[in-house]
């Protein structure tokens, strides 16, 4: 589920690009290249509750886990009791056959909520790609509220590369081993010569195993080639960014996209996979920036909260110009110098100005006011509904001039969490009234254009980042 304060970087949560299996097991049905193989005689793979009970409750340091998929199917987990660094994954496809991994004993809980509530498929090749069972989509960036998750973005030319085409590459004179689980230690890099690793895979096969050219091992696109792959640079200049500001490699990986390929300068990344980050970082990062405004002492805040500060200090200077006409002695002026008022109301402004904007403990509670707008948009929607006969969907009213008024206030004050605001009312509308999250895009579109304070340009561009991929407007 998304944060409703929306994503950190560019997006939210473990990508399951940072999941990384070291190994597979000896009786999977889709290797994953370049890592070995491990003999998982051990794991009854016919029985997910079996995987389970290996681990669960057996000592300290030890778990494991079982649940049915939704769509027919299971996962199974279990800590490796011979290395307890490490634990096996299981997935069985009702339809697909099963994945048998190893990975550390760390990303279990990680890894069992991607399959059990990623929808992302079951397969991840490439630093995130996934496979559902047909077709090939990139790492999921894209936020999209109104539907509490990701947008699925197809990969362009996309062919599955069975074992069956693998195997079918020449064969070199190098021997490989199926490893053993109690000294395994993973491996700093993939395998080489690892088609006669597959090789020796496919000879343990068994009679009634799943077909060789249904046992998928990797994807091939033209935007997977590796000589059109950017790097840090390329990827800031994507992003429209300078390398400055893109988050450290250091200390800020999980905010940059998912890499597909590691080399010695650092990680590169696909154009496609760079782009949908730089259009997430811009919906992140760009209501802010469009809402922003300059203080009187040169530093870069919320519009709203500028405004604020700019009408307080100029009721300030007024008092102290009206208090100094008056001949008052006040205790800021000092005897030897000539009061600067404008620099003294504005000092005098910026507390009480962030006080009314701070959604923590301040005079307007912040949060309260965002979820009023929410219900005052929905009541509208509620009123069209129960006003409309026909069996096609409702006509939606504009929103109230006084609504809009209020969403202004709110965004202009917490521009970054407009887009949860506006993701919010369209889940809601989606699930309460059925409404199409683009109807409800429109009429948010339609309503502040006509109402709202904000120039229609910057409001355009605020909408275009804000509002939902599935709620953008039909006329683009």
């Amino acid at each position: 589920m998304i944060r409703p304060d929306g994503p950190r970087g560019a997006g939210e949560g473990t990508f399951v690009s940072m999941i990384q299996p070291v190994a597979n097991g000896l009786r999977t049905d889709h290797p994953v290249p370049g890592l070995p193989f491990i003999n998982d005689e051990r794991l009854l793979l016919d029985n997910p509750d079996a995987i389970e009970r290996t681990g669960r409750n057996q000592g300290e340091g030890l778990w494991g886990r079982a649940d049915r998929l939704p769509g027919g199917g299971w996962v199974a987990f279990t800590t490796e009791t011979k290395n307890r660094v490490f634990a096996w994954a299981v997935h069985q496809h009702p339809e697909h056959g099963r994945t048998v991994l190893l990975i550390r004993d760390r990303d279990l809980s990680g890894l069992h909520h991607e399959w059990m509530y990623g929808h992302n498929g079951f397969l991840y090749r490439h630093g995130g790609y996934w496979w559902d069972g047909a077709d090939w989509y990139r790492p999921q960036q894209i936020v999209d509220r109104a539907y509490e998750g990701y947008v699925a973005r197809p990969v362009a030319g996309a062919v599955t590369v069975t074992a069956l085409d693998f195997l079918a590459r020449p064969a070199t004179s190098h021997i490989a081993r199926v490893e053993k689980i109690a000294d395994f230690t993973a491996a700093e890099g993939p395998l080489p010569h690892w088609r006669e690793h597959l090789a020796l895979w496919a000879s343990h096969r068994k009679p009634a195993s799943r077909p060789l050219d249904q046992c998928v091992v990797d994807i091939q696109a033209p935007e997977l080639d590796p000589g059109h792959f950017v790097d840090r640079a390329g990827l800031a200049q994507i992003a429209e960014l300078t390398p400055k500001d893109l988050p450290h490699p250091k200390y800020g990986r999980r905010d940059l996209p998912p890499p597909q390929a590691e080399s010695d300068e650092g990680p590169r990344w696909s154009r496609p996979v760079a782009r949908d980050w730089a259009e997430q970082y811009h919906r992140v990062h760009g209501p802010e920036k469009l809402l922003s405004a300059t203080t009187r002492f040169g530093t870069d805040q919320p519009q709203g909260l500028v405004d604020d500060h700019n009408r307080l200090t100029t009721i300030i200077i007024d008092s102290l110009q009206d208090a100094a006409a008056d001949g008052k002695r006040n205790r800021l002026f000092t005897r030897s110098s000539t009061p600067n008022h404008e620099e003294q109301a504005a000092h005098l402004a910026w507390w009480p100005a962030v006080a009314i904007n701070d959604g923590t403990d301040g005079f307007i509670p912040i949060a309260a006011v965002r979820t009023t707008i929410v219900e005052a948009v929905l009541g509208g929607f509620a009123r069209d509904v129960a006003d409309s006969d026909a069996p096609t969907p409702a006509l939606l009213g504009d929103i109230r001039g006084d609504v809009v008024h209020l969403i202004d206030w709110y965004i202009q004050r917490e521009p970054r969490h407009t887009p949860a605001l506006f993701g919010e009312i369209c889940l809601d509308a989606r699930m309460r009234f059925d409404l199409d999250p683009k109807d409800v895009g429109d009429l948010l579109r339609r309503s502040l254009n006509l109402d709202s304070t904000i120039d229609s340009r910057t409001l355009n561009a605020l909408l275009d980042l804000a509002l939902p991929p599935s709620a953008q407007s039909r006329e683009g």
